[in-house]
Order: C-alpha cells, then sequence, then structure tokens
C-alpha cells in the first residue's frame, strides 16, 4: 500500500463533500446500542476529519495512519481547531503513523473504527485477515469493531460510469478506473489540478495520482471476522439499519469481541 503524499495536502478539498457527519451518526447509533467507548482507535484516519469531531466530542481518540503527509494535515487541523491545544495536552487525541495490519498501542481500547473504505486498500486477503487479528487483539473484552467497504458491485459501476470529472476554481481532476474483474480490484488514475499563487498569478500545479483498492465478497468477510475470534457480526447498507443486499454501495460492518 503506497502512503498518500502530495494527495494529503487537497485531499480536505477534494473531499469536502464526503458525508462524514453520517458516519459519526452511525458509529454514535451503534455505540448506543453495545455500549458507548471511552477510547477508541481510528485505523486510516486520514485527515483527522471523523477524528477530531470524536475528540471534541470527549472521546480519547488514537487516530492511526500509514501516511505521515496526512497525519501531518490532521495535526495542523487539531492545533487550529478552538479546543485543539488544549486536549492535544491532555492527551485525548494521538497521532500515530502505523500500518493497520499491524498496529498496535500500549493498552487495549474500547472501539475500532475504520470509515471511508480504508479496508479496500487491503489488496490481500492475508491482509484483510491479519487487520481483523490485529483489531481482535487491540481490543477490550466486549469491544466493538466498526468499518465500511464498498460492495464488490460498487467497483463494477465505478468502471460502468467512469470517467469522472471535476472543474472548480480552485481545484479540478479527471479520474479514470481499469477493473481487474476476477479479482474485483479496481485502479484509480487521478490527474489533479490544483491552485497555486506565484507572484501574483494563479497558476496551477498538475500531479498524478493512482490508487488500488480490492472489494471482497461480504459472506467472506463475515467469515473471517468470526476466524478471528468476534461474535455477533452484523452487516448493514449505506449508513442505514438494514440488512445489506448486493444493491448496496457501501457495506457496514459491526462486531463484538
Amino acid at each position: 500500500m503506497a502512503s498518500y503524499r502530495k494527495f494529503a495536502y487537497v485531499y480536505d478539498e477534494l473531499m469536502q463533500d464526503m458525508p462524514y457527519p453520517d458516519w459519526l451518526r452511525f458509529a454514535r447509533q451503534a455505540w448506543d446500542q453495545y455500549g458507548m467507548p471511552h477510547t477508541v482507535a481510528e485505523l486510516g484516519c486520514g485527515t483527522g476529519s471523523i477524528t477530531i469531531p470524536l475528540v471534541n466530542s470527549g472521546f480519547e481518540v488514537a487516530g492511526i495512519d500509514l501516511s505521515s503527509d496526512m497525519l501531518a494535515v490532521a495535526r495542523r487541523k487539531m492545533e487550529n481547531s478552538p479546543q485543539g491545544q488544549r486536549l492535544f495536552r491532555e492527551g485525548s487525541v494521538r497521532w500515530i503513523q502505523q500500518d493497520m495490519r499491524e498496529w498496535i498501542l500500549p493498552e487495549p481500547v474500547d472501539s475500532v473504527i475504520s470509515f471511508c473504505d480504508c479496508l479496500n486498500y487491503l489488496l490481500e486477503e492475508e491482509d484483510i485477515i491479519s487487520t481483523f487479528r490485529r483489531t481482535y487483539a487491540g481490543l477490550k473484552p466486549g469491544g466493538t469493531f466498526l468499518f465500511d467497504v464498498h460492495h464488490p458491485q460498487t467497483f463494477l459501476r465505478y468502471d460502468e460510469e467512469q470517467p469522472f470529472v471535476l472543474d472548480e476554481r480552485s481545484i479540478s481532476y479527471i479520474w479514470t478506473c481499469a477493473l481487474d474483474t476476477p479479482r474485483c480490484e479496481i485502479e484509480h488514475h487521478l490527474s489533479i489540478f490544483a491552485k497555486a499563487e506565484q507572484e501574483g498569478r494563479d497558476l496551477y500545479q498538475r500531479f498524478e495520482e493512482i490508487h488500488v483498492q480490492r472489494a471482497y465478497d461480504p459472506d467472506w468477510m463475515k467469515a473471517e471476522l468470526s476466524k478471528a475470534g468476534f461474535r455477533d457480526v452484523k452487516v448493514y447498507a449505506d449508513f442505514e439499519w438494514v440488512e445489506a443486499e448486493d444493491d448496496a454501495a457501501r457495506l457496514f460492518y459491526i462486531a463484538v469481541k
């Protein structure tokens, strides 16, 4: 897995329409049912768009990501938030550069979350299995593991509907996809044009990004969670508390240690 570099510094601008409040709502609703945590680990925390609201709401959160650049952006956002400096001093947030397949904290946590299809970046079955096992080990008894992934059918729709284009004043992109159907693995090619002022002129810097994701059979994912030791594994669709079917775009998993 390649970690984000230049992309990290335009990520929030590109993703400003992402449904972060819906992820936060889903997590809170799950915790209302399974037990409200005090300590949370977020795998693939990115620029902290979920981490920071959780910390501001009183949770102690470890934001874990493979990319040092994404974590640098997250730290800056936290420091610039109204409560950021105080919460950082109090230890309510930790930013940790680790691989989610091997993550480890000094003490087990009450809940682990991983949203925004982070686990789709794990390209081999062994990577998923390692992450499940490591997460089970990193949870307290009764702790919850909440995550979402793209349904395999979503990648088929991406392949059919491409290319995707964004044309804004400060940033634009052209996004194409190449699908390996047998593996259900998709390669996203992005040509990004980001505005950069230089000597009073509006110039645009172009850079290329390639991101690869793989989708896995939902029944296989459930079975591997059970093999890792989790119980009471549930799968829901698209931020709602309805059983996932093949027309779901996102699958939401809840598993209990």
